[in-house]
């Protein structure tokens, strides 16, 4: 400890600073040092973790939530080492603006972690279950997971920075309802997509009416696919017709092979 204060009090006598600030750069420099030493510490024993785990495999999904860990710690070792920094030259008012920016970043990780979990949910649930309705369900959850995750986030961003969010939040409805009605169309196909295949009054394979075939050719055809915003059918002119399912909804549906696969 003498040797540092007497390398202290030369650089003063050199630099013309005084002590004080040198003795916060030079904690500051020892922070910034054991902060890469830590991190190269435990990227070296999750390396070693995740070398034994893979030997055990104890689950499908342990090398994507070891990759989401690793930046999640590393997140964790900037948080720390950044509100340390900011106590140790006191400056609050950069405090809010880091912990506003942490909780962003973080929310990468988070994300991350929900694709990966409902992935795995839909290849040991959605998979083994002959209804489409379980992939629809994991299909939107991660579609919209982006959405919800850093949305939120960024709420959690502005409130700690002290911005009201009520007014954010009353545009961000009467957005919603703008794009509600602009794209009802889209809309409507996609809940009779999902009605469609809650009541399967046809699936794939089906050979069903097709009232939009065009003139002098076969009426009626093979149902290839069932998206949620069209339904495809092969004619037996080998003719492909992408009807969108609100239109399917209103009218009659024909299945000539809903019964038996044998028609006359």
């Amino acid at each position: 400890m003498e040797q540092i204060n007497t390398l202290i009090a030369q650089l003063e006598t050199i630099l013309g600073i005084e002590a004080p600030y040198l003795k916060m750069a030079f904690k500051a420099m020892l922070t910034l040092v054991a902060f890469f030493i830590v991190w190269l510490i435990l990227r070296q024993v999750l390396s070693f973790i995740e070398k034994r785990m893979h030997k055990i495999n104890l689950i499908e999904i342990q090398e994507a939530l070891f990759k989401i860990f690793r930046k999640a710690l590393l997140y964790a070792l900037v948080l720390l080492t950044g509100t340390y920094l900011i106590e140790l030259f006191k400056i609050p008012f950069v405090q809010k603006f880091f912990y506003a920016l942490f909780v962003i970043l973080f929310a990468g990780p988070v994300k991350n972690f929900l694709v990966v979990t409902i992935r795995y949910l839909q290849s040991r649930v959605a998979h083994k279950t002959d209804s489409k309705i379980d992939d629809i369900v994991f299909d939107l959850l991660i579609r919209f997971s982006d959405f919800i995750v850093y949305t939120t986030a960024i709420i959690v961003a502005l409130d700690m920075l002290g911005v009201n969010i009520v007014p954010f939040i009353a545009v961000a409805g009467v957005a919603g309802v703008a794009v509600g009605f602009a794209a009802k169309d889209t809309l409507s196909n996609l809940i009779a997509g999902v009605l469609l295949i809650i009541d399967r009054p046809f699936e794939v394979g089906d050979r069903i009416e097709v009232w939009n075939a065009p003139a002098g050719s076969a009426n009626w055809g093979d149902v290839i696919d069932i998206g949620l915003r069209a339904t495809k059918i092969k004619t037996t002119d080998n003719i492909v017709i992408i009807i969108p399912n609100n239109e399917i909804m209103l009218r009659d549906i024909i299945n000539y092979t809903h019964i038996s696969e044998k028609i006359r």
